[in-house]
């Protein structure tokens, strides 16, 4: 695959709203990315494809193109691991059964990381978290952050991360979410294209990552996210270097989740480097014109 000018393009793909973990309607968040100048957009709910029929009629309304999306929480090394989904068919039912299952086992994990913390002083925090969702199936560690600031126990969900619901923290309870290979095949058998969500966050060792790379790519993955709200520059250079290593597209996006908690906005990102190709290129005729 070679380098494409269509790096340029200011390109979305990675961002959340109310349907999951994130804070606004997926009207909302349409016309922020709009407004912020983006060309090609994609909702990206955790294991959820709920919001994608309001979402693409919305880009379609502001003249966007749209790309439907979910990003799919995955078990690899004994840590989450996620992988986006883009260009898609949202009704897939083995898509839509797989989603579903996934998200099944929230609830319960919810439950027991509102037992941890109040071992250690926070009261009724599943009830807290609870009002941020509505949905106990898709309720998620985002969500007792933000109870957790309402109650003034931390300053801010970043605070709460440092010091709560980590690995080794109170409040933290492990999920076995997807399989790597499941996640894989609902979204290529739906007609969509895998990729590597924000590789940079999952402290795998450079043997675990070459592994993720590799059983990813066996299994039908084809990107990786080079650009991304959580990377550094140094970042975006690495992750371009691994996307020529393992032949794969590369992807772009904020992971926006709230106008305040949030560290990129919509469309803020750098252009992709020259010296990949973007993921647009390989989903070209699955894009939903405007």
């Amino acid at each position: 695959m070679s380098a494409s000018p269509l790096h340029l393009m200011n390109a979305d793909l990675h961002c959340h709203s109310n349907v999951s973990d994130g804070t606004l309607t997926p009207e909302a968040v349409a016309q922020r990315a709009h407004g912020n100048g983006v060309e090609l957009w994609a909702l990206t709910d955790h294991d959820e494809v709920g919001g994608q029929h309001r979402a693409r009629a919305a880009a379609h309304a502001l003249g966007m193109d749209y790309l439907t999306g979910t990003e799919i929480s995955v078990t690899f090394a004994d840590k989450t691991v996620h992988i986006v989904g883009l260009g898609f068919d949202p009704d897939d039912a083995a898509l839509v059964q797989g989603l579903a299952a996934t998200r099944g086992g929230r609830e319960r994990r919810a439950r027991d990381m509102a037992e941890d913390l109040e071992r250690v002083g926070i009261p009724n925090a599943f009830e807290g978290a609870l009002r941020y969702v509505g949905n106990p199936d898709l309720i998620s560690r985002t969500h007792f952050a933000r109870y957790m600031v309402e109650i003034g126990v931390c300053a801010d969900p970043h605070e709460v991360f440092r010091r709560y619901l980590t690995e080794g923290k109170p409040g933290f309870v492990p999920h076995r979410w997807a399989r790597l290979g499941e996640a894989v095949k609902w979204i290529t058998g739906a007609g969509g294209v895998a990729v590597v969500a924000h590789p940079a966050r999952y402290d795998l060792t450079p043997n675990e990552e070459y592994a993720l790379f590799t059983e990813f790519k066996g299994h039908g993955g084809v990107g990786v996210e080079v650009v991304t709200g959580s990377h550094t520059v140094a970042e975006y250079q690495r992750y371009a270097d691994v996307a020529r290593e393992f032949d794969l597209f590369a992807s772009r996006g904020s992971d926006f989740h709230d106008p305040a908690e949030s560290h990129t906005d919509l469309g803020t990102l750098p252009d992709l480097p020259g010296s990949v190709t973007p993921i647009w290129e390989a989903v070209a005729h699955r894009i939903l014109r405007a």
